[in-house]
């Protein structure tokens, strides 16, 4: 049965107790002396005969519920909140029915009655609100199209997308969704991501790329042959793995548990207890029953027992929708208390790809003359950093021009006759193999060297004409992920295998603390737990293979989504859209998670504290107030509606970077 089912179900048994517990209450001794409302008992009944008949419905039908989970329970040789409410509600209508068949007198189907309406009403707010934290996974339900276009026998044909396999060739139109993970074997395109990712910008698609389902293809035509269907794409993935986090117990959760069974234990003893001290005391059978019954309504652990799980999956929830996935709870509760965070350099904080920095040129040469001759030369070449070069004088929008007579030197550079000038693009070995002298670039070249940039020299008929440098640029939204982490009080460590040139700078760029380089693959799980000896709580952030251990080992091991399969099944945490801002916004969620449970955890054990000796009678004496079980039962269910209620104003969290998946 869905959420949405146990919900309905839940509302019609409360409609059906709350009906006929108002009729019982009208014809009650109550009525008649809060209100003095004096109504006449149809056909002639006994009032008590026809307050039992009016219970009927709301013990069998709507109460039926608590007896059978009280019964599962005790079979599992356990105690739990079904057991209390089965007891206050059983124990009331029970005695009341022997004083019926025996002739007539005090009777307590009003409590019974009302006792089940408020505890019903308490469990369907509990399932609207966990119905509600559900809406994420919903929302990415709904995003997988219900058909697909395939290709069969060379003519397109729309069939349920359950019914795609594996090497499937689907046609996919402008404006169309993508309805499997897979490959482009024909057509160009940009496809819209946001939806699973996170990602704002569209991301061009051609030949070879990969596609995820349930991602829109936005204006160009494709053919996808099929690589993953069914419960092995990455939405599904997605899915499962929020339900697993929302469906797992966090430390705090267990402890709950535990509680909830000795207050269980407490509530039955103490109702025991204050029934025989009222006998004791020479108090009617009737009014050591009424407080008996009270005291276990009122101690019922609902709301302890709702205390962490549903921040839980309001937490993981939110996470979801801001491409964040929190493998289970445990998770949720390490990245509350991460006092450092260790990121990985290449393809976290930066692009994992070169740009050109700086261009300075020579005497002589202006940096646009230097570019369009350089980029001729260097489109010819399959080198990453001619590659940048090329990109960074399209994006300057140079003049484009055609090399000849081009000669590549592996390892050195290339050499190309461009628009009647003879270009040498390259290292200094080089140009030491040309006898080109440098002359006031050598200390140029240094300089950006020492900063921690790669340098690469062009001349121009003989002449040194200009020093490029490429680096590694960093992500977007590195500098501001850095700056929400120290305002969260957290320490920024960069661990990197580069030099310490290069690490310093980008360091340097970014305003982090501590920077850990030339650190081999299988030494950084060596340098995490170093940091960790140090006794911090420490987050690793990763996408590579090497970074695999590291992740193993930290406290919270973070994978960027974009990063190897192997980082992603090692890490606790999972940011789909690779933006490294997300690394706060994944310490927020669990800090509010942590605080909402803390908070629901104090509600719950303060409530029962100061409810089980009013419940009791403690105060009777002193101030003549007695607490009747339908007023403790709509406390109770009032205290499991604000630990609700409070659980899903986690949904209400500031959190940093951009607009939220699918809002």
């Amino acid at each position: 049965m869905s959420m949405e089912d146990m919900a309905a179900d839940m509302r019609n048994r409360f409609v059906v107790a709350a009906v006929f517990a108002v009729l019982v209450m009208l014809w009650s001794p109550m009525a008649t002396d809060m209100f003095g409302l004096h109504l006449p008992v149809p056909f002639g009944m006994r009032q008590d005969i026809w307050a039992l008949v009016l219970s009927l419905p709301v013990v069998f039908y709507s109460s039926a519920i608590f007896f059978t989970g009280a019964v599962a329970a005790l079979r599992a040789r356990t105690l739990d909140m079904m057991v209390l409410v089965a007891v206050g509600i059983g124990a009331g209508w029970l005695y009341s029915l022997a004083i019926t068949l025996t002739g007539g007198g005090e009777v307590f189907y009003e409590a019974s009655t009302m006792l089940a309406t408020f505890v019903l009403l308490g469990h369907w707010f509990e399932m609207r609100a966990r119905g509600g934290a559900n809406d994420a996974i919903r929302a990415l339900l709904d995003l997988a199209p219900p058909k697909a276009e395939v290709i069969r026998d060379g003519a397109p044909v729309e069939v349920p997308t359950a019914e795609v396999v594996v090497g499937d060739l689907l046609l996919v139109r402008p404006g169309a969704k993508i309805a499997v993970d897979g490959v482009v074997a024909e057509g160009d395109s940009e496809v819209d991501e946001s939806m699973v990712t996170g990602e704002s910008m569209p991301v061009h698609k051609e030949p070879g790329s990969t596609v995820i389902g349930a991602s829109l293809n936005t204006n160009g035509t494709l053919r996808i042959r099929a690589t993953k269907v069914g419960a092995d794409t990455a939405l599904a993935q997605i899915v499962e793995l929020v339900q697993q986090a929302q469906n797992s117990k966090a430390p705090g959760q267990k402890l709950a548990d535990r509680a909830a069974f000795w207050l269980v234990l407490v509530a039955l003893f103490g109702g025991a207890l204050t029934f025989a001290v009222w006998l004791l005391v020479g108090a009617s059978f009737a009014k050591a029953m009424l407080f008996a019954i009270t005291v276990v309504v009122v101690t019922c652990p609902d709301a302890l027992g709702l205390a962490t799980p549903t921040a839980i999956m309001v937490g993981t929830g939110l996470g979801a929708k801001r491409g964040v996935l929190f493998k289970n709870a445990l998770a949720l509760e390490a990245a509350a208390r991460i006092q450092t965070v260790v990121m990985d350099k290449t393809g976290t904080l930066t692009k994992g790809e070169p740009e050109v920095t700086d261009v300075v040129t020579a005497e002589g040469h202006s940096a646009d003359e230097v570019l369009r001759l350089v980029a001729a030369v260097e489109r010819e070449s399959e080198h990453p950093l001619a590659a940048a070069i090329v990109r960074h004088a399209e994006t300057l929008g140079s003049a484009t021009l055609s090399a000849a007579e081009f000669e590549n030197i592996p390892g050195h550079g290339a050499i190309a006759e461009v628009d009647g000038h003879r270009v040498v693009v390259g290292n200094r070995r080089l140009f030491e193999r040309e006898h080109i002298d440098l002359g006031p670039l050598a200390a140029q070249r240094d300089r950006l060297a020492d900063s921690g940039h790669t340098a690469v020299l062009a001349a121009i008929d003989g002449t040194a004409a200009a020093a490029i440098a490429l680096a590694d640029a960093p992500r977007d939204t590195s500098a501001a992920a850095v700056a929400e982490l120290h305002n969260l009080g957290i320490e920024v460590v960069m661990l990197t295998g580069d030099n310490r040139a290069t690490a310093e700078r980008i360091a340097a760029d970014l305003g982090i603390d501590t920077v850990i380089a030339e650190v081999l693959p299988g030494d950084k799980a060596a340098k995490i737990a170093e940091l960790q000896r140090d006794g911090r709580k420490v987050a690793m952030v990763g996408d590579g293979v090497n970074d695999a251990p590291a992740l193993a080992g930290a406290d919270l091991g973070i994978a960027i989504g974009a990063g190897t399969d192997v980082a992603i099944e090692t890490a606790d945490l999972v940011l789909m859209r690779s933006d490294p801002l997300d690394v706060p916004t994944a310490l927020r969620i669990g800090r509010g998670t942590l605080r909402k449970m803390h908070q629901n955890l104090a509600w719950a054990v303060g409530y029962n504290t100061i409810a089980l000796p009013v419940a009791a009678g403690v105060f009777v004496p002193a101030f003549g107030f007695t607490l009747r079980p339908e007023i403790a039962a709509m406390s109770m269910s009032g205290s499991s509606i604000i630990v609700a209620l409070n659980a899903v104003s986690l949904k209400r969290l500031r959190l940093p970077g951009r607009t939220p998946t699918g809002d």
